[in-house]
């Protein structure tokens, strides 16, 4: 027998204010037609004052745990992946555990920016194999609306704030691709790249939390190579093809990375999950929110394969392959 680390509930939360592309030509240089041609984002979601990135992974943890039948006690760990926590210290994940009444088990973050959730998945996925832990809650949490520069059009209309959360528990499995649960899982950095995508301050630098620069075009084309290979690394390391995969759910970044990915992998656009247009790029929240979207609108069924690919600041990038 073969332990696998098996999906049980996901769920989401997104702020109630919904900010629309024609909002930023109020304040810059840029139109609605322009962000959607060259991002494919029409609106995202901005945090309301006060409201944090614990109070939005709480939230979406909450509707993972219902659709899985579950308690928060029933937990044995908290991994909540983000870039944007609430303080410096201590983690968001104790922040989730106090605010679901957990008291038993462990909580830390994870931080690899927009790759965060692979990473968090991959962690809990060796956790659960290991034995070290039975049932983990994965959480993607971001409000990288307060790390924006507002002058800078190049960035401050690509991001949005949210959270999606994962419910995976150990189960035997037989060894085959045939298993429910996480296949196989690849992660890779490479520090290199670190200006292409980095926030200008930090405790140990500045004091402050800083802003988020990026060099756009260049990353834009280390995304794509990446990405695929990545996806085709795990693919390999479970001798899959990409054309029995039932869905991508990307990191929802930009329409034409997604587009690009795609076509490298040779799969369709129609078994590609895309959400970038409402909710813009949500850093580690956005594949954990794609996912749930796609369950609840029934898109995503039991048994069928998804790969989730994603590439952030670092660079880190990585993919899991999981099935439903």
């Amino acid at each position: 027998m073969t332990m696998r680390a098996v999906a049980l509930g996901v769920g989401h939360y997104l702020p109630e204010r919904i900010v629309p592309n024609a909002e930023f030509e109020k304040t810059l240089d840029t139109s609605d037609e322009w962000i959607q041609a060259r991002t494919g984002i029409e609106r995202r979601h901005f945090a309301a004052e006060g409201e944090t990135t614990s109070d939005m992974a709480i939230k979406a943890a909450t509707a993972a745990l219902a659709q899985a039948g579950l308690a928060a006690s029933d937990m044995d760990a908290v991994i909540v992946a983000t870039s944007t926590p609430d303080l410096t210290f201590p983690s968001v994940a104790t922040m989730v555990q106090q605010g679901l009444g957990m008291t038993r088990g462990f909580g830390f973050d994870v931080q690899a920016v927009c790759a965060g959730f692979v990473y968090a998945l991959s962690t809990a996925n060796a956790m659960i194999v290991s034995g070290q832990a039975n049932r983990i809650l994965v959480i993607g949490a971001e409000t990288f609306s307060r790390i924006m520069d507002w002058t800078d059009r190049s960035t401050c209309v690509l991001f949005g704030d949210g959270a999606g959360a994962l419910v995976l528990e150990g189960r035997d499995g037989g060894g085959t691709n045939d298993d429910r649960g996480i296949l196989a899982a690849d992660l890779n950095s490479d520090g290199n790249y670190r200006d292409m995508l980095y926030v200008d301050g930090g405790v140990s630098t500045t004091g402050e939390s800083g802003k988020l620069r990026m060099q756009g075009n260049p990353l834009f084309r280390q995304a794509v190579g990446k990405l695929a290979a990545t996806a085709e690394a795990s693919l390999a390391k479970i001798n899959m093809l990409a054309e029995e995969l039932d869905w991508i759910v990307p990191h929802q970044a930009n329409i034409r990375i997604i587009q690009g990915t795609a076509k490298k992998l040779g799969l369709p656009m129609e078994q590609v999950v895309v959400t970038v247009q409402d909710h813009g790029n949500t850093s580690a929240a956005s594949i954990p929110l794609a996912l749930s979207v796609a369950v609840a609108e029934g898109r995503i069924k039991p048994g069928q394969v998804l790969l989730m690919e994603a590439i952030g600041g670092g660079l880190a990038w990585g993919s899991v392959i999981l099935r439903w």
